[in-house]
């Protein structure tokens, strides 16, 4: 695969100009709809807690002390989902076990421990993984990972999967175009194992392995997905062993809720949640342009999740469903170190003439 080294330079004036007008209207417009959201969201919590449900953390909190005092993991998961009124119904409403798993080993404050060492992974990997661009974007990409993690550190992170998920998935993606991708494929196996929702991310990698013709690599990420498809094929069957007649079934996902709950969920999961609508707003669109702007495998790859998730989540998940986006922390917030050259390559070629042609793509 020939992946240009500055695609957005490398489109014709037409694209070039609804992509930069598209993103200044969708930052003016996720302005307006992260407020209209958040009413959604106190609204939702309302209506749950009316109902007899709690806090999803809660829930969590108690499976991983009922687990570390030596009860069976799915006993204790079904349990407390009555008790809480949750679903087990698809099995995927119950979580693995692996976090209760772990915590049971070292604890919640060994789960403070593993955050915080792959915040600061996250920082040396994302430096490390644009050592060969300008020095800007280069220390640019390390401090946004380290302002976008700081929700490594938040109180209830040993009970966050997404979260913890997301760390594991951004140092992956660091380390997918280098040397060290294996400890990638690894990484994201892990997550995947905490959060099968991070699944997503394994199949676009296979993908633009695929592409590019990297077969190791391919066959790889294809041993990884059946060994996570056997794990999942197990958890689901001991899911439904444990059911009860009346448990809850889940609604479903089908929330068509559009690009705002995505870009919501991205906003409440990190710092942009502290500042003005006005600038959070278009900050929450940013990076998304930065990456497509990054170009080579790695922008591709990144690219390729990110569009791609945040679809699936505009298309299927209900408005509880927003902490669904922690599993893009850091890595998302990374794009806006490349927004400066995103928009240079833009105007770049907005004002191109007519007879000039883009410079032969070359891989990377």
């Amino acid at each position: 695969m020939t992946v240009p080294e500055r695609p957005l330079a490398a489109l014709p004036r037409w694209a070039a100009l609804v992509l930069l007008a598209g993103t200044l209207l969708a930052g003016v417009w996720n302005a307006f709809a992260l407020e209209v959201r958040d009413y959604a969201h106190e609204a939702d919590i309302e209506q749950r807690l009316a109902r007899g449900g709690k806090v999803d953390m809660d829930l969590y909190r108690a499976v991983n002390t009922r687990v570390a005092a030596g009860e069976d993991y799915y006993e204790a998961a079904a349990a407390e989902h009555r008790e809480f009124a949750m679903p087990t119904t698809p099995f995927v409403t119950v979580r693995t076990p692996v976090l209760a798993w772990t915590s049971a080993l070292w604890g919640e404050y060994g789960w403070r421990i593993v955050a915080a060492a792959l915040w600061g992974a996250n920082i040396l990997g994302w430096g490390f993984a644009f050592r060969r661009e300008r020095r800007f974007e280069r220390l640019a990409a390390g401090g946004l990972a380290g302002l976008f993690g700081v929700v490594a550190f938040i109180p209830e992170i040993p009970f966050s999967h997404e979260i913890l998920a997301g760390l594991m998935l951004s140092l992956a993606l660091a380390l997918s175009a280098g040397s060290a991708w294996v400890a990638g494929v690894v990484l994201a196996i892990c997550a995947i194992a905490l959060r099968e929702l991070a699944l997503p991310f394994l199949l676009a990698w296979g993908a633009i392995a695929l592409a590019a013709g990297e077969k190791r690599k391919a066959l790889a990420l294809g041993g990884a997905l059946a060994m996570l498809a056997l794990g999942l094929a197990l958890h689901a069957e001991a899911v439904s062993a444990i059911r009860q007649p009346g448990d809850l079934t889940s609604p479903g996902w089908s929330g068509l809720l559009g690009p705002s709950l995505p870009l919501y969920g991205i906003h409440i999961t990190t710092l942009l949640q502290t500042l003005p609508t006005w600038i959070a707003g278009p900050l929450g669109v940013l990076p998304l342009l930065g990456w497509l702007a990054v170009g080579g495998r790695l922008g591709a790859f990144a690219s390729l999740w990110f569009v791609g998730f945040i679809v699936t989540v505009a298309v299927f998940a209900r408005q509880e469903n927003f902490y669904w986006m922690g599993l893009f922390i850091p890595a998302y917030g990374v794009g806006l170190a490349f927004v400066p050259r995103a928009i240079a390559d833009l105007i770049g070629a907005i004002r191109r003439p007519a007879s000039a042609r883009p410079r032969p793509a070359s891989p990377r």
